[in-house]
């Protein structure tokens, strides 16, 4: 018979049943030892920040404008130099002529500059190593493809489209990747070059390996399979040898982002996921010529809340549309900087000098989903904090709100403006609608818009909040008359502070009534709802039963003479009706 064999722990009696059984499955089952690889602490070595300045890049196309995804990638290269006191480049890859935007390159810079990304060296501002277009480089790239042919890692290609769509179709039916058959492969160099002196249209294409080497990605850690299935580059039908040079002339990006990231002596590149499967042609590259290739992060690509990748053709992606939306560009870049990084900080909520301080390079793994209400979020953040500190970027807001209200002003009671200018007025409300949720000045507008309307017609009785009932008009009657205690407020006191001290004191005036009927009213119902009806009065009184910012905050920033006048005007319509009433019945 086997020995019975003893618990590893003591069960005592106030353990709980879900850890009493985990103890004894402990117990009976020896617990497998988790070892971490020799790649696992090569990338967390890699995801340290460099000791020595890391020079980064961010490098458009005119093809098209920044979006959301384009802008995230420049940040993050951004934080990286700056954080490690290195340098941050700018460089336009415009070989390709047929589809650049005319103009685009000049909006690029302008929607960095928006965004505080200055960069150190690039158009505008030159440096060292350029020139820093690639139209103007063609010369580097011409050299190092006659070094690629002279040393056999490239070999120029004769084959017409024709053939390869032809190559492309028959591949497609059996269900295979469209890859070369190297038919040119093998052309001996003396023929190459007499049909390339004769003007025969070619293009110079890589000559990779059957497999490619695995690398440290700084987000991914070793890519590759260890028996190189995962990067190879041979399938049955043939190789897929990328092209390096189209037949006019003009390199690849493959070729112009090797040659230019090497001479312009980059260090780091951080980019999207989508060119992961790149980054072993990039490698080979390298190799081929002898380089030291940077240290490669690629990060996930945004996605949509239902994880389809974002199209950079997708209105909220734009940055034009985000502009002209009223975004700050710090609650922009602070939102896009959280796509796809974390921190360890207590607070979202990070400026740019403090991205910068607490930079790393520790990306998610996988795609992201972008949350827009968080941009939203980080907006009212900044607006509070602008606002506080009555900063530029505040009275910028002002300005774009009060471009928002001028349609308004033809039908507003022109009452309100009286003695004061419509910035003035929007400054106040602006700073009255704390409470609420500023995001930008359009839905800041919107969401005030009555306080442009016309003067209040009060032809509608005023309704509870939670209720939708009448409230009575002996009540109303009583709270019309309380609220005539308004007047006693003098116009240079006519501030939130003193008005809510009023407001208080009509409450007290309404508790205290000697009135039968208030005398009932307010003993059965308390004080809170006494609070409540003087509001709801006042509220519809002065705004029509609008809801919105604090009701003292809303009579400081209509002002003394249009609140009073209003309040009178309700209490008269009340007062007419109710007599109307009256005579009726008898």
């Amino acid at each position: 018979m086997l020995p019975v064999r003893k618990p590893a722990y003591q069960l005592r009696s106030w353990i709980c049943n879900s850890c009493r059984q985990g103890l004894a499955d402990s117990s009976s089952k020896p617990r497998r030892r988790r070892y971490a690889t020799a790649s696992t602490f090569q990338l967390k070595e890699a995801q340290e920040l460099p000791s020595t300045p890391a020079r980064t890049r961010f490098a458009p196309s005119p093809t098209g404008y920044l979006h959301l995804g384009s802008l995230r990638t420049a940040l993050y290269n951004y934080l990286l130099a700056k954080a490690t006191g290195g340098q941050f480049l700018l460089r336009i890859e415009d070989t390709d002529s047929k589809r650049t935007i005319a103009g685009a390159e000049e909006r690029i810079c302008e929607d960095l500059d928006w965004a505080g990304l200055q960069w150190d060296e690039g158009p505008k501002v030159g440096g060292p190593h350029g020139p820093y277009r690639q139209s103007e480089r063609t010369f580097l790239y011409k050299k190092h493809a006659a070094e690629l042919l002279e040393s056999h890692h490239a070999y120029r290609c004769f084959c017409t489209q024709d053939r390869l769509d032809s190559l492309a179709r028959q591949q497609t039916k059996l269900g295979l990747p469209a890859n070369y058959d190297r038919t040119c492969a093998n052309i001996h160099k003396n023929e190459s070059d007499e049909r390339s002196l004769r003007g025969e249209s070619h293009v110079i294409r890589l000559q990779a390996p059957a497999q490619y080497a695995r690398y440290m990605d700084l987000v991914y850690g070793m890519v590759g399979s260890k028996k190189g299935a995962a990067t190879s580059n041979r399938s049955r039908n043939g190789f897929e040898d990328p092209i390096l040079v189209k037949s006019d002339g003009l390199p690849t990006y493959h070729l112009a982002n090797v040659v230019d990231d090497h001479y312009m002596e980059i260090t780091h590149v951080i980019r999207g996921m989508e060119w992961m499967s790149s980054t072993p042609k990039h490698l080979q590259l390298y190799k081929a010529f002898g380089w030291q290739p940077p240290a490669f992060a690629h990060v996930g690509l945004l996605q949509d809340s239902n994880r389809q990748k974002m199209s950079k053709r997708n209105l909220t992606m734009d940055l034009e549309t985000i502009k002209r939306e009223g975004i700050f560009p710090e609650a922009l870049m602070n939102f896009a900087a959280l796509l796809g990084w974390s921190h360890g900080m207590g607070s979202d909520v990070l400026p740019r000098q403090e991205l910068i301080d607490n930079f790393n390079l520790k990306f998610t793994k996988g795609n992201v989903v972008v949350q827009f209400p968080k941009l939203y979020y980080f907006q009212t953040q900044y607006f509070r904090k602008y606002q506080r500190e009555d900063k530029d970027e505040y009275h910028l807001i002002v300005d774009r709100a009060v471009v928002e209200a001028k349609p308004l002003v033809e039908t507003m009671d022109p009452d309100v403006l009286a003695g004061r200018t419509l910035r003035d007025f929007v400054k106040g409300l602006l700073r009255i609608d704390t409470n609420m949720t500023y995001t930008t000045p359009i839905a800041f507008i919107e969401r005030n818009k009555y306080f442009f309307s016309p003067k209040p017609g009060h032809s509608a009785q005023p309704k509870l909040f939670d209720v939708e009932v009448e409230i009575p008009r002996q009540e109303l009657v009583l709270i019309a008359a309380a609220a005539r205690r308004l007047e006693e407020v003098q116009a240079h006191d006519w501030l939130a502070s003193h008005l809510r001290e009023c407001v208080v004191l009509i409450k007290d005036d309404l508790a205290k009534s000697e009135n039968v009927f208030a005398e009932g009213l307010w003993s059965l119902r308390g004080i809170r709802y006494i609070d409540k009806i003087l509001h709801r009065w006042l509220r519809w009184a002065i705004v029509n039963g609008h809801q919105g910012p604090s009701m003292v905050g809303t009579m400081e920033v209509f002002g003394r003479d249009v609140v009073l006048q209003r309040l009178k005007s309700a209490e008269a319509a009340l007062l007419s009706e109710e007599s109307l009433l009256e005579s009726k019945n008898e």
